[in-house]
């Protein structure tokens, strides 16, 4: 699998503005954890089941990034990223999407980021895939970089 923009995002990072491109667009935003594969495009509506949403503490509080630096945004240091299992599956991809968002929807203007996770050689490397209600998951590493070329 590979990292998917949305159309939102795409147009999020071109326009930049008030839209604050990329780092803007998913500003205090939440990462869901879905289980089976990734949908075609980040536009497509979400595919298997949602078993947790990433957030700050694990307290509802939306996700903050670093300024870019070299071409990649990365997750703010200070914040600890955790999810609690609401269910039980094992974790296949990700989907990135800002406050007030509805990740579960098919939506061309909505700015998401939508990815595959694992173990090892992942969009999110995370230390277990197994997902268990109630159970915590933390994201200790999280960056975008846009190639130079």
């Amino acid at each position: 699998m590979t990292a998917r923009l949305s159309t939102g995002l795409r147009n999020a990072m071109l326009t930049g503005g008030s839209s604050g491109g990329f780092k803007g667009a998913l500003n205090l935003g939440f990462i869901a954890f879905y289980s089976g594969p990734q949908p075609l495009t980040a536009d497509s509506a979400a595919s298997g089941t949602l078993l947790g949403t990433v957030s700050v503490d694990g307290t509802g509080t939306g996700l903050t990034l670093q300024n870019a630096a070299s071409g990649t945004v990365a997750k703010t240091t200070s914040e600890n990223w955790k999810m609690n299992g609401v269910a039980a599956g094992t974790a296949g991809w990700f989907r990135y999407y800002p406050a007030g968002g509805n990740p579960a929807a098919s939506s061309t203007t909505e700015a998401r980021l939508d990815g595959s996770l694992g173990t090892a050689n992942a969009d999110i490397n995370v230390s277990n895939i197994s997902i268990l209600v109630g159970t915590p998951v933390t994201v200790d590493q999280f960056s975008f970089t846009i190639p130079a070329q």
